[in-house]
C-alpha cells in the first residue's frame, strides 16, 4: 500500500520521511553503519525482498543518503557507503535503537547496546552546541524559520490556534 506524500506539507520533519520515512529505508542504513556494504550481506541479514531492497537502495542513493562504489572489475557489483547526509541519520538511528530498547523490549533483554570507545555502555544524550547543556523537551522550543508559512499541519500553527 503506498502512503501518502508529504512533498506539499512545510515541515522539516515530513520533508525528512519523504526520504528516510519508509520502515526498510532506515533499516538499510543501520545496516551500512554496521558495515554490510554489499546487497547480498543486506539482502541476507534483514531478509527483505529483493526488489524491495533494490528500489530502497537506489531511492537512498538519489537523495544522497549513500553512495554506490563498484567493486568488481566489470563494475556490475557495487557497494553502498554511507554519504556526509548519510552519516547525519547516526543521531536518529541512535535514538531508535535507545527508545526501542526502553519501550519495546525483548524478554531477555535488550538486542544491542551501545557501547563507548572507553568500553563502557552508553546513553547518548542531546546538547546546546552553544551552551553544552543537555537538551530535553523542557528547555527546548520551536520558533519559525526563514521559510516559515502558515501551514495548518505545521506544529507553530497549530500550537498557535490551540493557545487561542
Amino acid at each position: 500500500m503506498q502512503r501518502p506524500s508529504f512533498t506539499g506539507i512545510d515541515c522539516s520533519m515530513a520533508q525528512s520521511l519523504e526520504v528516510v520515512g519508509e520502515w526498510w529505508s532506515l533499516m538499510i542504513v543501520r545496516e551500512v553503519f554496521f558495515g554490510r556494504h554489499r546487497f547480498e550481506e543486506m539482502s541476507d541479514d534483514l531478509g527483505i525482498a529483493r526488489n524491495t531492497l533494490t528500489n530502497r537502495l537506489n531511492r537512498l542513493v538519489e537523495e544522497q543518503v549513500l553512495e554506490r562504489r563498484a567493486y568488481s572489475a566489470s563494475g556490475q557489483r557495487a557497494e553502498y557507503h554511507l554519504t556526509p547526509r548519510g552519516l547525519e541519520l547516526f543521531q536518529v538511528l541512535v535514538a531508535l535503537l535507545e527508545w526501542g530498547n526502553k519501550w519495546r523490549p525483548l524478554p531477555g533483554g535488550p538486542p544491542t547496546v551501545m557501547v563507548h570507545a572507553c568500553g563502557e555502555e552508553t546513553t547518548p544524550v542531546l546538547v546546546c552546541d552553544r551552551c553544552r547543556a543537555e537538551v530535553s523537551p523542557e528547555n527546548l522550543r520551536l520558533r519559525p524559520g526563514p521559510t516559515h508559512v502558515d501551514d495548518p499541519h505545521h506544529p507553530l500553527v497549530r500550537a498557535r490556534k490551540a493557545r487561542a
